[in-house]
């Protein structure tokens, strides 16, 4: 019987961490991540994963403890997703984002080439590098012209991933990933702002959405769909980079109204536009050709656009009633207790 394979994860806790992990557990591996919290804690995107997952804690500030897990747990698979991830946080926090994103890229790379050169290699790469494009959509050719330092630094990462593989001969692909939401997105991004805020709404927690520019238009997949295309990148003979999404333009009005429309309310009676919450919107969309991938890979998205903000909605619903359930009954409880 031939052994379990091993993944190695950065960045398990994250949204696409945990899609993955359920992905490759699914697929009968044996999943090791990289957490910042001690390994007996699991984090709450994982709860429901508890005892099948093994956490190590560190991160990627320090070579030589990604050289040592390298060494200690012998993947066969390496995904690389860890990251300052959030746009607007970037120019709040550039050396962080520099030395998180671009340059521990690097650091795993190295205790890669050292520790582990045989196994296979993912880096999470994004739409973000694209930036300022002159054609859409955008394929593996489209010149890379960031507009914000967590794109510059993911072109760094990239490149240097392309680098290691040319250099070095390691198995190493880049995911460049559009848009990809889920329930599990943090309420940092727009689409799980409005799916939390019309769950509130509904609920009666709040009278009002605050909202940047309803114009800006998104390529937005279902994460689940997306790390599905990252394993097929490491099972194929060569190594290659693959633009992964749907192709597919909405504008944030679009989400809005398909939310809204969901819980069965109109939109424009509770929705209110600020100037700080607008970002420039883009002279030529960012949407994915994602062809290469459709006939490598053999990869598609599964999950529409309707079903993604239905799916963000009706968690962000649940959420809200056992947050409601648990205010009403603890006083009872408490009182019930003392009498």
């Amino acid at each position: 019987m031939n052994a379990r394979p091993i993944a190695f994860i950065t960045g398990i806790a994250g949204q696409d961490g945990s899609y993955l992990a359920e992905l490759l557990l699914h697929k009968g591996y044996s999943v090791h991540g990289l957490v910042r919290r001690s390994a007996d804690e699991y984090p709450a995107r994982l709860k429901h994963l508890e005892g099948k997952l093994v956490l190590w804690p560190g991160d990627l500030f320090d070579q030589a403890t990604l050289s040592q897990l390298l060494l200690k747990i012998k993947p066969q698979e390496v995904y690389h997703l860890a990251a300052q991830s959030v746009v607007a946080q970037s120019w709040q926090q550039p050396l962080l984002t520099a030395d998180s994103t671009a340059l521990g890229t690097i650091r795993l790379l190295e205790a890669l080439r050292l520790a582990s050169p045989q196994a296979r290699f993912y880096q999470s790469s994004s739409s973000e590098q694209f930036g300022n494009v002159s054609v859409s959509p955008q394929n593996e050719n489209t010149p890379f012209n960031p507009r914000n330092l967590y794109g510059v630094s993911k072109v760094f990462a990239h490149q240097a991933t392309v680098n290691y593989r040319q250099h070095y001969g390691l198995f190493a692909c880049c995911g460049i990933l559009y848009n990809h939401e889920s329930p599990r997105r943090g309420k940092e991004f727009v689409t799980r702002r409005v799916s939390h805020g019309v769950a509130q709404i509904k609920m009666g927690l709040a009278d009002e959405l605050s909202l940047g520019c309803l114009s800006a238009r998104r390529d937005w997949g279902f994460a689940g769909d997306y790390v599905e295309a990252m394993w097929l990148m490491l099972q194929q003979d060569t190594p290659e980079d693959f633009v992964i999404g749907t192709g597919r333009l909405h504008s944030v009005e679009e989400l809005v109204a398909c939310a809204f429309d969901h819980v069965g309310l109109e939109w424009q009676h509770w929705v209110q536009c600020e100037a700080t919450l607008m970002r420039p919107e883009e002279a030529v969309p960012l949407c994915a050709d994602a062809g290469k991938a459709q006939r490598i890979l053999g990869w598609k998205p599964q999950v529409t656009f309707q079903e993604l903000v239905g799916s963000m909605v009706d968690a962000d619903l649940a959420a809200c009633r056992k947050s409601s359930l648990q205010t009403i009954s603890l006083p009872v409880r408490r009182l019930a207790k003392s009498a």
